[in-house]
């Protein structure tokens, strides 16, 4: 404490004036660890920042007098603080670095104006960990013997961390498969098991990094490390056999080889390659005496003619050995050198016949032979003289498409060729007559690539392998109906591209609907039999097979659609010519007329009104519906008076129906018309709706539908309520027991009036084609679509047989009189009170 901390102390003379003596201030002593006194065994860490408050001088005066504070160093050393001379705070103002001072000697002071007592206080400068490890001995090279045993230490490493504590402690890393390395003592070895071989790495680099323990610095942890290389030469020793180099070996005798013809030269050199040794070269095994060698250089040299050579390959074994300084044979090594026997290429393939050398094949055959089927009547041989790889060579075949195969494709020396049918379909004599192909043999790995070619020549003879084929798989025909016999409806074409008579095509026709039709065999012409009459209204559309068949009976079919086209050759007709009809004023009567016709336009009618008596200027007629109704503004009998100043309201008026066909037919009907107003019936309200809706029973049959459908709500909703109420008040009524004296039942037979009976079955008759019976599918099974495709919309400018417009009176065609229905009844009973009511008005009229 005493080195730390030393008093010194400058006195002022007290003044005697006062009567009273002067104290020297002084520091307050607050121990070691405070940041406030006198600054005694005050430490600091190196990694202070510059600027940092570090401390407060703290002292007071005896006499209460103000105190300053002040702080200095030794002349010529360091100024490491400052201080405030009235707050006593002490900064830092250059950096620490306890490497290099480790404490500071500081006199601190403080006065009050006449005394001053000044101090000598030691800073203590406290380690941080900022120093890497040093290396002592590093980067090194080093040399080392090739035979040193594994395990054994090379080299100590050795590195220095000036800091202190854990952050000063250094331990040792390297990252070798060969060496390993004490973390602690730096020792370095090499690793169990391992050798050093200077043939396979003459010099290794080690890397060695040395980290400290880590401490604090700044308020974080740390750690640091240095690195630095070691370099190991490999010092080589005489340990390894001499070694062949460019192995394998390969040489080759050719057919116009000599004796003393170099073969091949061997290279082998001694495996320690730091200083070599010579080496020498003989034979093991394998030369059969026809090779020798050269000890020195290795050259292998040819002793017999190749023609006396046995064997086409010799394996031979060659040694080289390891000759010392004192000519001692040491360590050898052996390889194998491969001799074969070459045979020059000298002969290109050649394609034999039956008879030697030929280069074209010809053959004769059916169409189609079967897949896989080998051409017999070729017979082909290929040869190549050559012997080993100059005799081995592809075959290949050029030509249309993939129809044939050759076998072998690989050839060795000497084959028989062998063709075979790849695609039948595509041997067609349809399309190729003849087929032309280049049968080309091609040596595979020789530098000259001799090759040979043959031509094959198939000459196809034809089959009946084609059946008919129809130009379409449906015809579609339209006749007119007034057609005579014998006319011609439809062509169809099959053609069969076969030869001779397999190509002649014969025509037939079969099914339900070719009764009324032929056809010519050969020409494919479709006409009408002779007595055949053709009626639309009796049948419009015919379907019929037509067979295309060859000599040999292979046919097609196709289906036949025949549209019989209407033509206008019926005119309107009335039920009557005579027409009796009631019209109620604001209600129209209505009138039909029937056309036989087929089709649109023909059967379409267009009603007028030609005459009208006793006025014409009345009644209005809809062209489409045949509804015939007073003119709009007639809304009473009184003006019908006013326009024609007539009591008598019975009218006749001349209908026409006209059609619009071409040429167009007409008839004409009179209709007789009785005019009379809605007036109530003795039914009241009900019977003058009946009154109203005579003509129009559906309405009547509404109004009792509405009806009962009011009844049976309203006993719905009348029962619902009951039985709510009596399950909300949860009462049991009675049980009766009421006894009947029975009386007779009678059945009520709900009948519709305006519904004709039916039998069962006829609910689910589905209506068809008069006399159209149809096959399907056909005895022989056709591909044709099931139905012709639609015909053409109507276009009445189009039509083919236009006629001049015909307007004549024709006769009404008399009519099966329909069954009177109990709507009839109804209806006749209302027209009958009508007429009594208009009978009565007019003998009134006439008083």
């Amino acid at each position: 404490i005493g080195l730390a901390h030393e008093h010194i102390l400058h006195f002022v003379p007290m003044s005697l004036t006062s009567g009273q003596a002067d104290f020297a201030p002084f520091f307050y002593d607050n121990g070691p660890y405070s940041h406030n006194g006198n600054l005694a065994l005050f430490s600091l860490s190196e990694d202070t920042p510059v600027g940092t408050q570090i401390y407060s001088l703290n002292g007071t005066d005896p006499e209460g007098q103000e105190v300053r504070y002040g702080l200095s160093f030794h002349p010529g050393s360091q100024e490491y603080f400052t201080v405030d001379p009235k707050s006593g705070n002490i900064t830092l103002v250059e950096k620490l670095d306890r490497e290099k001072q480790d404490s500071i000697d500081v006199l601190v002071s403080i006065t009050d104006g006449q005394s001053e007592v000044v101090e000598r206080v030691t800073i203590f400068v406290m380690d941080a960990n900022d120093e890497k490890p040093e290396f002592q001995n590093m980067p090194a090279i080093i040399d080392v013997l090739e035979t040193t045993e594994s395990g054994s230490s090379i080299y100590k490493v050795e590195a220095v961390d000036r800091d202190t504590g854990s952050g000063g402690s250094v331990t040792y890393h390297i990252q070798s498969t060969l060496f390993a390395i004490d973390r602690h003592s730096g020792v370095l070895r090499i690793k169990s098991g391992e050798m050093l071989d200077y043939e396979k790495t003459k010099t290794h680099f080690v890397t060695v990094i040395a980290k400290d323990g880590g401490g604090n610095f700044n308020g974080k942890e740390q750690f640091l490390s240095s690195s630095a290389t070691l370099t190991v030469n490999v010092i080589d020793a005489q340990d390894t056999p001499p070694s062949f180099i460019g192995t394998p070996y390969f040489g080759y005798v050719y057919e116009i080889s000599v004796p003393g013809s170099e073969i091949f030269t061997v290279v082998a050199k001694d495996g320690d390659v730091g200083n070599p040794n010579p080496v020498c070269y003989s034979f093991d095994d394998g030369d059969d005496g026809v090779f020798t060698i050269n000890k020195t250089s290795g050259s292998i040299t040819l002793l017999a003619l190749p023609i006396y050579l046995k064997r086409e390959i010799f394996n031979i074994k060659v040694r080289a050995s390891e000759v010392s300084p004192e000519g001692t044979l040491m360590d050898y090594g052996v390889t194998t050198v491969v001799i074969r026997v070459v045979d020059l290429n000298n002969n290109p393939p050649t394609f034999y016949g039956e008879h030697g050398p030929q280069n074209i094949f010809e053959l004769t055959m059916y169409e189609h032979p079967p897949e896989g089927e080998i051409l017999r009547g070729l017979k082909i041989t290929v040869n190549d003289s050559d012997q080993g790889a100059n005799a081995k060579f592809n075959l290949r075949l050029i030509g249309p498409g993939r129809m044939l195969r050759v076998v072998p494709q690989t050839v060795l020396n000497e084959a028989q060729v062998t063709i075979l049918v790849e695609d039948s379909a595509a041997m067609d004599y349809e399309k190729h007559h003849f087929l032309t192909y280049k049968l080309l043999a091609v040596e595979i790995d020789t530098p000259e690539r001799f090759s040979a070619t043959a031509d094959i020549v198939i000459h196809l003879l034809d089959t009946n392998d084609n059946a008919p084929k129809f130009s379409a798989d449906y015809y579609i025909a339209r006749i007119p109906e007034n057609s005579p016999g014998g006319s011609n409806v439809v062509s169809v074409t099959a053609t069969d591209p076969d030869s001779g008579p397999w190509g002649d095509v014969k025509f037939s026709i079969y099914g339900s609907g070719a009764d009324l039709f032929l056809i010519q065999p050969a020409s494919g012409i479709i006409y009408t039999q002779p007595w055949a009459s053709l009626d639309a209204e009796v049948r419009s559309k015919y379907n019929f097979y037509v067979k295309a068949e060859d000599a040999e009976g292979k046919y097609s079919l196709a289906e036949v659609f025949v549209t019989v086209l209407d033509l206008n050759d019926h005119p309107p007709a009335f039920n009557d010519n005579f027409l009796e009809k009631t019209m109620v004023i604001g209600a129209p009567v209505k009138i039909e007329a029937v056309d036989d016709d087929a089709e649109v336009p023909n059967n379409v009618i267009e009603y007028a009104i030609m005459k009208a008596e006793p006025d014409n200027n009345i009644f209005d007629i809809n062209a489409d519906t045949g509804e015939i109704m007073l003119k709009s503004y007639i809304k009473s009998m009184a003006i019908i008076q006013n326009i024609t100043s007539q009591r008598d309201f019975t009218w006749s008026l001349v209908v026409q129906a006209r059609d619009r066909g071409q040429p167009s037919f007409s008839t004409t009907a009179v209709v007789k018309i009785d005019i009379t107003e809605a007036t109530q019936l003795n039914g009241g309200p009900l019977g003058s709706f009946l009154m109203q809706s005579r003509n129009k029973p559906l309405h009547i049959l509404g109004l009792l539908a509405g009806v009962i459908s009011l009844m049976v709500i309203v006993t719905v909703i009348i029962s619902t309520a009951t039985f709510m109420r009596n399950k909300k008040s949860n009462r049991i009524l009675p049980n009766r027991r009421v006894r009947r004296r029975p009386r007779k039942q009678h059945t009520w037979n709900f009948k519709n009036p305006f519904k004709s009976p039916e039998a069962p079955g006829e609910k689910f008759r589905v209506e068809e084609e008069d006399n159209v019976v149809r096959h399907w599918p056909p005895p022989p099974p056709p591909c044709a679509p099931s139905l012709p495709p639609p015909a053409p919309p109507y276009i009445p400018t189009e039509r083919q047989w236009a006629v001049p417009t015909i307007s004549a009176r024709v006769a009404g065609k008399p009519k099966k009189k329909p069954e009177i229905s109990r709507q009839d009844n109804v209806n006749q009973a209302l027209v009958s009170e009508l007429k009594m009511r208009l009978e009565q008005k007019r003998i009134l009229t006439r008083q």
